[in-house]
């Protein structure tokens, strides 16, 4: 049986695995489905298309999968898909999809996500992120792997943060953050590369020293950004050890439709 407290209201077409646990006062609609290991904390409603897989953690008050918060939404059964080891605290929102932009919101593996956050319509976070508290993603926001966002910051619609990108406390983001870059301020600026954060994850000396060369190239010469994608580009042809991530970096900036933090 699941561990659901008397006082909660689950749907009898929810599925949840055997070993859900959920709180008092907790609702849960009937297109939920939950995976092995969740617990789900007192007062949180869950509701909408929404699939959560296993072993998270979703904090009292938080509501996820409720209806976009976009005037166009007429009632469309689009998704909230969420993958597996989330920490989700207490009065985050995480609302579903619209159709405007394929219907979903999706949420990876292993991210933390703090107190207070909004993550609107039609939002990726990838992997491996920490939103801190209070972040606010506007609709269509896309976060990459190991992106980390510093509280009380705010995010413009249709903003990418690559991955292994870092924004401090209280950052303003109306422009693309490309991967490995640090920045600051309202409105953003870039400060450097997150050098630690990739020493953390395994990067070696050489890696770092590429990722070092392509923030020179973005920020530090005076180029132009389509001066500074060839020098990008030109680094290929020496550097086998670091293809991977300065592919990463021309991928995102050749459909940096916002431009970049600079």
């Amino acid at each position: 049986m699941s561990r659901i407290h008397a006082t909660a209201i689950v749907d009898v077409q929810a599925e949840l695995a055997d070993d859900v646990t959920v709180g008092p006062y907790a609702v849960i609609g009937a297109h939920v489905r939950i995976g092995a290991g969740s617990t789900v904390g007192a007062h949180c409603v869950i509701d909408g298309h929404t699939t959560i897989g296993r072993d998270n953690r979703i904090f009292q008050f938080a509501s996820v999968g409720a209806a976009p918060q976009d005037k166009k939404y007429a009632g469309e059964p689009t998704l909230l898909q969420i993958g597996d080891g989330n920490t989700i605290r207490e009065f985050v929102t995480i609302n579903t999809g619209t159709v405007q932009d394929g219907g979903l919101t999706s949420i990876g593996d292993d991210n933390w996500i703090m107190a207070y956050v909004h993550i609107a319509h039609d939002c990726h976070i990838a992997d491996h992120t920490i939103i801190a508290n209070a972040v606010q993603l506007a609709g269509h926001v896309h976060l990459g792997d190991w992106a980390y966002l510093g509280g009380l910051s705010g995010v413009h619609q249709y903003v990418r943060v690559g991955a292994h990108a870092m924004a401090g406390f209280q950052t303003r983001l109306s422009q693309d953050v490309p991967p490995y870059v640090t920045c600051a301020g309202n409105p953003a600026e870039a400060q450097g590369i997150n050098a630690e954060g990739l020493k953390r994850r395994g990067f070696s000396a050489e890696r770092i020293s590429r990722i070092k060369q392509m923030h020179r190239a973005l920020y530090r010469k005076s180029l132009t950004l389509e001066a500074a994608i060839a020098e990008i580009e030109s680094m290929k042809a020496d550097a086998p050890e670091s293809l991977a991530d300065i592919e990463l970096m021309l991928g995102f900036l050749a459909s940096a439709a916002r431009g970049i933090v600079r």
